[in-house]
């Protein structure tokens, strides 16, 4: 098996979303298992964030905001959705959100009709860090 970034918290991770997945079940709106998730992952002694906004830089000028649904322990970012199934654009905007930040790891957790997890991995060493000064 490969090795990759925080793969122990990931795993953590995904095993408490099941957890909540299997105590809730199907069908409460997104908002409902964004909260269960905090609880859980406080519970389970991560730093969570949730809604913190991320600036994205083109050169030195902020051009848009990103906020994903959950941060945990400053390494790995949360995107829940709760959808019929995950689609290649669910796992974009989760790419997107590693790379406008120091972040290496993503997962997309969907809480629809049966449960799915993507995980994603962007390396800060692939990421484009200018640094520009006037």
């Amino acid at each position: 098996m490969k090795n990759y970034p925080h793969q122990e918290l990931t795993k953590s991770i995904i095993g408490i979303y099941y957890n909540v997945y299997n105590e809730l079940g199907y069908g409460f709106l997104e908002k409902v298992y964004h909260r269960a998730m905090i609880i859980e992952l406080n519970k389970n002694g991560y730093e969570v964030e949730h809604e913190k906004k991320i600036e994205v830089f083109y050169k030195n000028d902020v051009v848009g905001t990103y906020i994903p649904d959950l941060i945990i322990n400053k390494s790995v970012i949360l995107e829940l959705k709760c959808v019929e199934y995950l689609i290649e654009a669910h796992e974009n905007q989760l790419i997107n959100y590693l790379k406008a930040t120091e972040c290496e790891v993503g997962l997309v957790l969907n809480f629809g009709k049966d449960p799915q997890f993507k995980r994603k991995i962007f390396t800060n060493d692939l990421k484009k860090r200018n640094k520009y000064k006037d």
